[in-house]
């Protein structure tokens, strides 16, 4: 044990299931949570949808709120649940002293000039100038602004005050990788206290989904659970509008404020194999490198995409490892995928037991859960693991 463990104390989550730890936890351990799919908006593809939220909760100021895209919403109104459920916010020392590290993306694109270009564009020969007309009449240069990446840790710094150094990584599921990676190493190296770590995600816009579909990846047709989308139509994702932020902290800060942790964030892995043949055997060495067999269950963020989720399942399966697909539930999050699994970790440690299986080829666990394996193998790549255990 060390000063410098690192201690998960706040979580905050937003899903098609609600939002906040607690809510989540009751509806996981309870087995009452059931996937909420919207399968009108997007045909054919089916998509997980934010619930309804009252951005004024987190987000006091509207004008904050106008100048903010969804995702961006998103990702700080799930910062300001992670802070609140650590004790966090409003404290302005320890929001100043606070590190940041998120996982994000582009901003979302303004549809209804992308169609009005593309269709201009089919009447037109002089292509080249529609665009420059449409530069200087339709697209606004707050626009652009918008779809810079830094902007969500940007905005989370104005309505939290939480102003200390401020990091953002993007790479799809990647950055959220990335991103509890390196917040766990600038503890564990004595660079950081406490770190407000996390990403959010929108999928509710059709450049969202057309990112995934241009690849085959979307799921098509009635939902079904993450491990048996193999053999349907389409490409296995469902995705889902959704945030994870997690407060991370030495264990001698939490101590020094009396702060009591879900768990311990021990080691992480993380890598970028080729999918194919290689992934499988890659994936079968970062469980032996970090230990997997201690693992007394697996929360996966396995996307459904048919080729690694295969994959996974084959190599949990001949270690014997009990395993949650949380996706079937709330879909995939993208760049909150490791985040989320993470925070679904560190509540089941919290609570010691495991939750109910959602689906019959997730067999139950018994005992009591000390030790979880968070994973998440991205859709098309990056693969992450990180053992969340009770914390002493």
């Amino acid at each position: 044990m060390s000063g410098r463990d690192v201690l998960i104390t706040g979580i905050g989550l937003v899903s098609c299931l609600g939002e906040g730890a607690e809510t989540h936890q009751r509806l996981l351990s309870s087995g009452e949570a059931r996937p909420v799919v919207d399968t009108e908006r997007f045909p054919p593809f089916p998509i997980h949808p934010l619930p309804a939220i009252d951005w004024n909760l987190q987000i006091p100021k509207r004008g904050d709120q106008r100048q903010m895209e969804t995702w961006q919403r998103l990702g700080t109104y799930a910062a300001g649940l992670a802070l609140d459920d650590a004790g966090i916010k409003g404290d302005e020392a320890l929001c100043a002293s606070m590190d940041m590290i998120v996982g994000a993306s582009g901003g979302e694109r303004d549809v209804a000039v992308d169609a009005d270009i593309l269709a201009q564009s089919r009447l037109r020969p002089d292509v080249e100038v529609l665009l420059n007309e449409k530069l200087t009449t339709d697209l606004r240069p707050t626009l652009f602004l918008a779809q810079l990446s830094n902007l969500l840790a940007g905005n989370i710094s104005i309505v939290h005050k939480v102003t200390g150094s401020s990091r953002t990584f993007m790479g799809e599921e990647g950055s959220g990788i990335a991103a509890i990676e390196t917040a766990a190493a600038r503890i564990r190296a004595g660079q950081a206290t406490h770190v407000l770590v996390g990403a959010a995600y929108q999928t509710e816009h059709p450049d969202m989904l057309l990112g995934f579909e241009l690849g085959g990846y979307l799921h098509r047709g009635p939902h079904a659970s993450v491990w048996k989308r193999a053999g349907m139509e389409g490409g296995g994702v469902v995705s889902g509008s959704g945030a994870a932020f997690l407060v991370l902290e030495s264990r001698d800060h939490a101590a020094g404020r009396g702060r009591k942790a879900y768990a311990e964030l021990g080691k992480i892995a993380s890598g970028r194999a080729r999918r194919g043949t290689a992934l499988e055997p890659a994936l079968a060495a970062m469980l032996q490198e970090m230990g997997a067999d201690k693992a007394d269950l697996v929360v996966s963020g396995a996307s459904g995409a048919h080729e690694p989720t295969a994959a996974e399942a084959a190599v949990l399966q001949r270690l014997g490892l009990p395993v949650r697909g949380w996706s079937t539930l709330a879909g995939h999050l993208r760049d909150a995928q490791f985040p989320f699994s993470v925070a679904l970790a560190a509540l089941a440690v919290g609570e010691g037991v495991a939750y109910p299986s959602s689906d019959d080829l997730e067999r139950p666990v018994d005992g009591a859960v000390e030790t979880v394996l968070a994973t998440t193998v991205g859709y098309h790549y990056f693969e992450g693991m990180a053992l969340v255990t009770a914390a002493k």
